[in-house]
C-alpha cells in the first residue's frame, strides 16, 4: 500500500530525530530506522494492529522503542497521522478529518 504522511507526522519524525540526535546521533538513526520499519510493516499488514477508541484510527507500537504510530487505512493507502512517545499523555485526535496529506511516499 502507498504511505501518506500528514504534516503533523512529518514534524513528529523531525522532532524525534532532532531531540535524540543532540544526545546520541547513532541512537537517533536507530530510532528513526525502527519507526520507518514499523511503517513498512503497517503498509504490508494495515489491519493487523490495534484500533484506538477513535473510529478508523489504528496504532502500532514500535518494537524496541516506546513510540506509537497512529494511522488510518484508505482503500489503497495508509495515512500516518501522528507519531509520539508512549510516555506522553494520551493523544486525542481532532482536526484530522479535513486535513490533506503533506507527503506521499514514492511520489515526487
Amino acid at each position: 500500500m502507498k504511505v501518506h504522511y500528514r504534516s503533523r507526522a512529518l514534524f513528529d519524525l523531525e522532532e524525534i530525530f532532532q531531540y535524540i540526535n543532540q544526545r546520541n546521533p547513532g541512537g537517533a538513526r536507530n530510532v528513526i530506522g525502527a519507526i520507518h520499519d514499523a511503517i513498512a510493516q503497517i503498509a504490508e499488514h494495515p489491519l493487523s494492529t490495534e484500533r484506538t477508541s477513535h473510529p478508523g484510527i489504528h496504532v502500532k507500537v514500535v518494537r524496541r522503542y516506546p513510540y506509537k504510530i497512529f494511522y488510518q487505512v484508505g482503500v489503497d493507502y495508509i495515512e500516518i497521522l501522528h507519531i509520539r512517545h508512549g510516555a506522553r499523555r494520551p493523544w486525542l485526535p481532532s482536526g484530522f478529518a479535513d486535513a490533506q496529506p503533506a507527503y506521499v511516499a514514492g511520489q515526487s
